[in-house]
């Protein structure tokens, strides 16, 4: 069994049967897909995140198909009902949906008409629908007449008989096949406004009178259809063509013309259909592609939320955020280049104080003190004014400070968690978002993971989705960022610890606690210290933990410390030392080009992917892979809705990315639209092919809508 899913997961996945048997290996022995990824890549074939998240999904569909499979057919044969062809079609069936399809006629069920015609004693009769006779219907009905059994005459009987065929024709997978191919590819989903008045349906009048190929709807409609559906403002049906369906199913069916009983044959085809098959085939297939549109939806957010993730750190800058408000006044908060809290502050420069003098005055306070570099702005509440106090602040003085408008999304969320009471008892709830505001802009990555990723502003639709599997698919793609990037076990929160592979939350909690006893990591193999860390453990989460300033600088880099004893002989072949590596990088990297790759590789007796690996960090050791994304646009003079007229380009931030197109920053208070239609001069079908959040780019005003306060923007410059 377990061979023949790994011969369909290499065809289905088109990847070599090796990769496919030692991928699964590895993760049945409850190894980490990071973990595999980056230093199993001999064992995969080198295979990449995506394709064994992929093998691992068809892993247990495959697996619990073929529980699903033995399960049905010990039922069936309690039955006595598993002939040798049934078994054989259910043991190679290679769907969920096709073994249920079989196994639908012997599935214990309510009592139907077709069951109560049975006991009637009508199915003889109804067998003679199917075969065909050339007998008269009344003699043929003679025989099954009976008061006794309420079959008053040769009408009740043929009716029954009727029954049985009706449901006889539900439950063929042949039947159900076609019509599921017919609805598929060429019925239309239909909407229309129920009767009764509900509030807010202004917002489904779209779809009031709508009609839609069941091929070619998207996902971002589907999911808009029920979510009017649902709440009672639209009825939804799938319509095909009838002629269509008829003519398919008397060809199944229909096998002579010859054949008094053909009315009725004709008749229960279309009952089977009308009332059994299409409200089957109907739930299935709303089913399905509800389940599309939130897979859809779900690699939306998911992409996005990676590319948000992986904004790059804004380094050695001491920085003041700032959390704007009116009435309740603008929170501050000093930063150092690390992301401690210096001091913290409130200044009332709007309505209805406008103190702005003394607010000016108090900026140039914390200047003078901290010398920050640079302002992290929220972009809530009285943003807008505060942007303009900080561009005024700048230019007054002739200073060189910068500042950009910080995504909050979520800010108050983590203020009022547990992780910011645990950080900040001591202050206020409006304080600590105010930091979090500030150490987005520091290190997003370390801030972000500490947010329900649901609460960050970057999704589509989420609202609509199962929550269970958006929550599944938001940990992986944060699991796989922290891991990706790496994590300095000296100052890593217990939120991003918890995402380190192989480390669980108790584990993370473990390391803070040694940490907080011990002092600093001076070592990987310190970790073998921590309560919880066995030897399983270290090399699971070992390589994805970084301790900078320790004893061994490969400890810094992503080099796995099984890997150690082959650096060490590859350096000494490079006749360099390991406590020189960060100092020498430079001159490691010339000397590694003069030798060959292969030779090199069987002399170190090590494979070549986890020789490029180690080869790749000692020519960048500590490096981090987000220094590759463009830093975020620092600003000093202020950009205004008045500003905007159509033709002026700007240089703006990709801040969302949805199926019609992406959302721009382009330094006002509202996020400029460019529709998909605008990102190319060719044809653009998925806008994450052109863009990505975090994209710097470079984009014209189309048109300013002040009123209903929108921009829209092109890349077609």
């Amino acid at each position: 069994m377990e061979e023949r899913i790994h011969q369909q997961i290499a065809k289905e996945l088109n990847l070599p049967l090796s990769s496919i048997q030692g991928t699964v290996s590895l993760l049945d022995q409850q190894n980490t897909i990071p973990f595999i990824t980056r230093y199993r890549k001999e064992v995969t074939g080198g295979l990449d995140e995506e394709q064994i998240r992929a093998i691992q999904e068809r892993l247990q569909y495959l697996r619990n198909l073929e529980l699903r499979k033995q399960e049905i057919l010990e039922k069936i044969q309690e039955q006595g009902k598993c002939t040798p062809e049934l078994q054989q079609q259910i043991e190679t069936a290679t769907t969920l949906k096709t073994v249920e399809d079989l196994y639908l006629p012997y599935r214990p069920k309510r009592r139907t008409r077709a069951i109560i015609a049975k006991e009637k004693g009508l199915e003889p009769l109804a067998k003679l629908i199917v075969q065909s006779s050339l007998e008269s219907p009344e003699a043929l009905a003679k025989p099954f007449i009976s008061e006794e059994r309420q079959v008053p005459d040769a009408k009740a009987a043929w009716q029954g008989a009727m029954d049985i065929v009706a449901e006889m024709i539900s439950e063929d997978i042949r039947a159900r096949q076609k019509i599921r191919e017919l609805m598929s590819k060429s019925g239309f989903i239909v909407s229309q406004k129920n009767s009764e008045t509900k509030e807010n349906e202004h917002v489904y009048q779209d779809y009031f009178d709508y009609q839609e190929p069941v091929q070619a709807i998207p996902a971002h409609r589907i999911l808009a259809l029920d979510r009017g559906e649902e709440e009672g403002v639209l009825k939804i049906k799938i319509t095909v063509e009838e002629e269509k369906v008829w003519g398919a199913l008397e060809r199944i069916y229909i096998t002579s013309s010859q054949n008094t009983l053909l009315d009725f044959l004709k008749e229960a085809i279309q009952d089977g259909y009308k009332r059994l098959i299409l409200p089957a085939i109907t739930r299935e297939i709303r089913n399905e592609l509800t389940e599309k549109a939130h897979e859809h939806a779900t690699q939306i957010f998911v992409k996005n939320l990676r590319n948000l993730l992986l904004q790059p750190p804004l380094k050695d800058m001491c920085i003041m955020a700032i959390d704007p408000g009116y009435v309740s006044g603008s929170k501050l908060a000093v930063l150092s280049e690390l992301g401690d809290l210096l001091a913290c502050d409130i200044m009332y420069p709007h309505q209805p104080q406008k103190q702005r003098k003394e607010a000016k005055a108090k900026l140039t306070q914390y200047h003078q003190k901290y010398a920050f570099q640079a302002v992290a702005i929220g972009n809530g509440t009285a943003s807008r004014e505060t942007e303009e106090l900080i561009s005024e602040w700048i230019q007054e003085g002739n200073l060189s400070v910068v500042y950009t408008i910080v995504n909050e999304a979520g800010a108050s969320v983590y203020s009022a968690s547990e992780a910011a009471r645990d950080e900040f008892p001591e202050l206020d709830a409006s304080f600590r978002g105010t930091i979090s505001i500030g150490r987005r802009l520091l290190d997003p990555l370390a801030e972000l993971v500490k947010i329900d990723p649901k609460s960050l502003g970057v999704g589509e639709y989420q609202h609509d989705v199962s929550p269970k599997a958006l929550d599944k698919a938001l940990h992986d793609v944060v699991e796989s960022v922290v891991n990706y990037v790496g994590v300095d076990v000296n100052r890593a929160s217990l939120e991003l610890l918890s995402y380190v592979s192989g480390i669980n939350r108790r584990t993370a909690k473990n390391i803070l606690s040694y940490r907080k006893e011990h002092g600093r990591f001076q070592t990987r193999e310190e970790l073998k210290d921590v309560h919880g860390i066995g030897d399983e453990i270290f090399t699971q989460c070992a390589g994805f933990l970084r301790v900078a300033n320790g004893r061994n600088p490969l400890d810094n880099t992503a080099i796995h410390p099984e890997s150690y004893p082959v650096c060490q002989e590859l350096l000494n072949i490079l006749q360099e030392k390991p406590q020189e590596l960060f100092q020498r990088n430079a001159i490691i990297t010339l000397k590694i080009k003069q030798y060959n790759l292969q030779e090199l590789s069987m002399q170190l007796k090590v494979g070549q992917p986890t020789l490029m690996d180690i080869l790749e960090n000692c020519k960048k050791p500590g490096r981090d892979p987000r220094d590759q994304v463009p830093p975020p646009i620092l600003r000093k003079e202020i950009l205004t809705m008045d500003d905007l007229q159509p033709g002026l380009c700007l240089q703006g931030t990709v801040r969302n990315v949805v199926d019609f197109g992406a959302f721009v920053d382009i330094g006002v208070k509202t996020d400029g639209l460019v529709h998909v239609s605008q990102m190319s001069k060719q044809y653009v079908k998925n806008p994450m092919d052109v863009c990505k959040v975090g994209d710097i780019v470079q984009v014209k005003v189309l048109n300013v809508d002040k009123t209903r306060n929108r921009i829209a923007l092109t890349m077609v410059i």
